[in-house]
């Protein structure tokens, strides 16, 4: 089988991803096996493949590779999210574009355009997944509005409906102007900005004197109703029941008392507004004040606003503060720092709302969610410092807002029959809900006409919290063979910033609906940020074109590129020259592939050296599994990645390929020939994760291999003993030939041209590596003596020293006065660092890194001066 010269990514990555999806790998049915689950964070219906998705899906298509090879029933389900704030405004843009407004369609005409949508660009981001190799069985691709998962969403609220857990409240809620719904408090950002503080003067009904308020939100002033002191504020005492004259539309409120007012803040004096505020909301609750709500829902001024009806508030503040001040109502204005809440989808800002909503109690659904991480461990968090933002929102839960005003998503499924608060029933079809509403109503009449659906549809968060169970139709048929075999699922990929939107609701969900946790481990990647640390965006420009990378890096570079630099939980610097490093190694791998196979062999004795540095490399092998082993159950996946990197790298294409390859034109013997085989196939094993396209074109051009041989289902390597001694002792014959090759170099000696080496012994190293280290240094001798060789340069490796004779190689006085010096200088670069650990303030201050690093440059000048001393007097003598 002819091999190319070079390996082209992009031939190769379709060829086999085709190969696998024709062979069915990456499908998963229940058997025997031991099941190894993972599901996918869900993407957004309208995304695509970014840097973040990238990361993401790399570290769970590597657990999920991993745990194939290992015999495991891998399973690794795919999806999307129909994310209804996101697709609604993408289905919203779409039809303005065409000249369509959103209001003038019926709820159907309306689902139909967002179906559309979503069945044209619904799957573009799952394609791209198929790029970067992602082994997902793809059969089992779900989507949170399948009728399948719908079900399930509607069976469950209906199910905590009926145990008395959601309810319909009159609340303060977040709501977003732009997208026109309420969130709830996790999808509430908070930033700090710069606005103003304004100081107003109310009258005070019947009197000539003024109470000043200070405010951030003048344009509220149309909505209050009342203003309020602290009761013990001496400068207020004489206002006790009276009332103020609001600005502008002339309201006269009353003054109030409350100790919530803070005497420190502003004037100490606090207007009232309990539709806009849920601070003044509890106030005016407390006091019966009434509420006026000035908003329309995107924030433009009502019938309240008067002449500012129908402009939007900030353009109204604007307009009020020009009014005020020619009034001579506004006093004064002041810089002032605000902590605004921005919607984490559309980033307007949040404006605090009354309205009837649906919630879900969380007191008793939190209770096993803190056991199970906080207590028990049964759930691991990595990393575990995770723990303490776990804790903190889980003990400051409130309840949670279900409901979005919004046509894309699962409708609410709550009929309402009649005009009081209590005139509605909850139930999974229309026919249940007439039943239960007859028997509610005593009204045996009522038909299925007079029933109306709530029109608000339930958080895209209350069908994914389900996304772990409803994959397998566990919450419809809570036994089937799939939802006992699959779940509990293993592990979790994904980010911390959706911890408590997404990982800590499934946990709830897992407890709640079936008794038992989602999932054992939950490895939270950080973000993908630029090599300036900068968040990537598409404002700055800064985030690559993730599909562009895969083209020019290879899918395995790109793998490679992004899991080098990415530690558990912090934030990934990207820079493309990792991506370029990916592929520089997968071409190291092609070309020592190349090497191996373009060698001749015959049927000849085995030499001596090569059968030692095989022993080596098997003993080497076995300790980097182990370490390996160690990482991966710590779920340091770049630690991983660079130990098998270092040792492919460095340990077989540097040492070992060196150590076995025969001399120009030489053949090389079976034996050692079908060893190297080996070991080139347990080395693509353990780098199949990381690199699946290479490795399984490497492996299938070693052999002629049958569809069940594939690498994709290959055996992972199995533990065995570790040679201890034998690494040990190969580190000291590395430092041996690395010695050699310096004075080589130094020297300008050619390798073709054989030299002598002389030892003294102290160590007591083994003259079995005698073969390994004549081979790698061309040395025509090795011999063991017991004093210093006169007219040698010299080296030492732990307590032994090694004579290298170069008279009449090297001009003598040259070599004295090059290495006279070296001396020099070396004496003179201790004396400074003896200097700086002389001085106590230092060594005590520094940090102990600094001052360990300081003692390590003195004992490295301490040995060198010894050994360039002993040059000399060899060179002298």
């Amino acid at each position: 089988m002819e091999i190319p010269s070079k390996y082209q990514a992009n031939n190769v990555e379709s060829k086999w991803y085709d190969y696998w999806m024709k062979h069915q790998y990456f499908h998963s049915v229940p058997d025997e096996r031991e099941p190894y689950t993972i599901v996918i964070p869900p993407p957004n219906v309208t995304g695509i493949l970014h840097m973040g998705h990238m990361l993401n899906n790399t570290i769970q298509d590597v657990l999920v590779r991993r745990a194939r090879l290992q015999g495991k029933n891998a399973c690794w389900v795919p999806g999307t999210d129909h994310a209804s704030i996101a697709t609604e405004a993408k289905v919203v843009a779409r039809l303005k574009e065409q000249g369509i407004d959103k209001n003038d369609l019926s709820r159907e005409e309306f689902l139909k355009h967002a179906w559309d949508w979503k069945h044209e660009y619904g799957g573009v981001i799952l394609e791209q997944l198929k790029k970067l190799g992602c082994s997902c069985d793809w059969d089992r691709t779900k989507f949170t509005m399948d009728d399948d998962m719908s079900e399930a969403v509607i069976q469950v609220f209906v199910d905590l409906f009926n145990k008395g857990q959601i309810y319909r409240g009159y609340r303060m809620v977040n709501w977003d102007p732009e997208a026109k719904t309420t969130l709830s408090d996790e999808e509430v950002e908070y930033i700090e900005t710069q606005g103003k503080l304004y100081y107003l003067n109310y009258r005070v009904k019947d009197s000539d004197e003024v109470l000043t308020i200070a405010t951030t939100r003048p344009e509220t002033i149309f909505g209050d109703t009342a203003i309020c002191i602290n009761p013990n504020d001496e400068r207020y005492k004489h206002f006790k029941g009276k009332s103020a004259i609001v600005p502008i539309c002339n309201r006269v409120v009353p003054i109030i008392e409350d100790d919530y007012v803070d005497l420190e803040f502003g004037t100490g004096c606090l207007k009232v507004t309990p539709a806009h505020d849920e601070n003044d909301k509890m106030l005016g609750d407390k006091h019966n004040l009434e509420v006026i709500d000035i908003f329309n829902e995107d924030a433009t001024l009502n019938s309240f606003g008067l002449h500012y009806e129908g402009k939007d508030r900030f353009e109204v503040r604007k307009a009020i503060v020009k009014e005020l001040q020619v009034a001579a109502i506004l006093t004064k204005t002041e810089d002032h720092t605000n902590r605004v809440g921005i919607s984490e989808r559309t980033k307007a800002i949040i404006e605090p709302r009354l309205s009837d909503q649906w919630f879900l109690k969380m007191k008793d659904l939190v209770k096993p969610a803190i056991t199970s991480v906080l207590e028990d461990e049964d759930i691991k968090l990595y990393p575990k410092r995770f723990n303490n933002t776990y804790r903190h929102w889980l003990e400051n839960i409130r309840d949670w807002n279900i409901s979005r005003q919004l046509i894309w998503g699962q409708r609410i499924p709550a009929y309402y029959y009649g005009e009081g608060q209590e005139d509605f029933v909850v139930a999974s079809t229309n026919k249940e809900a007439l039943t239960l509403a007859q028997e509610k109503s005593g009204n045996s009449g009522l038909t299925l006409n007079d029933l109306n659906q709530e029109t608000d549809v339930l958080d895209t968060w209350f069908s994914s919290w389900l996304w772990p169970i409803s994959v397998f139709d566990g919450i419809r048929h809570p036994n089937n063979d799939e939802i006992d075999y699959y779940y509990p699922t293993n592990d979790l990929v994904t980010g911390p910033d959706i911890l408590f939107f997404w990982v800590a609701r499934m946990i709830f969900a897992g407890y709640e609906f079936r008794g038992q946790k989602p999932f054992s481990n939950v490895y939270l990647t950080g973000l993908v940020r630029d090599k300036k640390g900068r968040k990537m965006s598409k404002q700055l420009g800064n985030s690559p074109d993730a599909l562009k990378l895969i083209d020019t890096y290879g899918a395995d570079g790109v793998r490679v590129g992004l899991l080098l630099s990415s530690a558990a939980g912090n934030d990934l610097m990207f820079d493309e020259e990792l991506c370029n490093q990916g592929k520089a190694f997968a071409n190291k791998i092609w070309n020592a592939f190349r090497l191996i196979k373009g060698w001749e062999v015959k049927d000849i004795p085995q030499p001596e050296s090569t059968a030692v540095a095989l022993k080596w490399y098997e003993a080497k092998f076995q300790k980097v599994l182990a370490e390996l082993e160690d990482h991966y159950s710590k779920f340091r996946l770049s630690d991983v990645l660079m130990t098998t990197y270092k040792l492919i790298w460095d340990d077989f294409c540097s040492w070992l390929l060196e150590m076995i390859k025969p001399a120009y034109q030489a053949p090389i013997d079976a034996q050692t020939y079908d060893a190297i085989i080996e070991i080139f196939e347990k080395n693509l094993k353990i780098l199949h994760p990381f690199m699946p396209f290479l490795t399984e074109e490497i492996w299938q051009l070693i052999t002629k291999r049958q569809p069940e041989e594939a690498l994709i289902v290959a055996s992972y390597p199995k533990f065995d003993a570790i040679d201890e001694q034998i690494i040990l002792d190969f580190e000291k014959v590395k430092e041996v030939v690395s010695g050699i090759r310096t004075i080589r170099k130094e020297k300008n000696i050619s390798f073709k041209d054989s030299i002598e080496l002389y030892v003294i012994n102290s160590e007591g190293i083994s003259s079995t590596y005698n073969s390994v280290i004549s081979k790698l240094g061309n040395l025509e001798h090795i011999t063991e003596v017991e004093e210093a060789i006169d007219g040698a340069l010299s080296f030492r490796v732990f307590s032994n020293d090694y004579y290298i004779p170069i008279k009449g190689a090297i001009n003598i006085e040259e070599e004295i006065d090059k290495l006279s010096s070296e001396l020099s200088y070396t004496e003179g670069f201790l004396k400074s660092v003896q200097k700086k650990l002389s001085n106590d303030r230092f060594v005590a201050g520094a940090p102990e890194k600094v001052v360990e690093a300081e003692r390590k440059k003195e004992a490295d000048a301490i040995a060198k001066i010894a050994t360039l001393k002993s040059n000399l007097e060899n060179l002298k003598s």
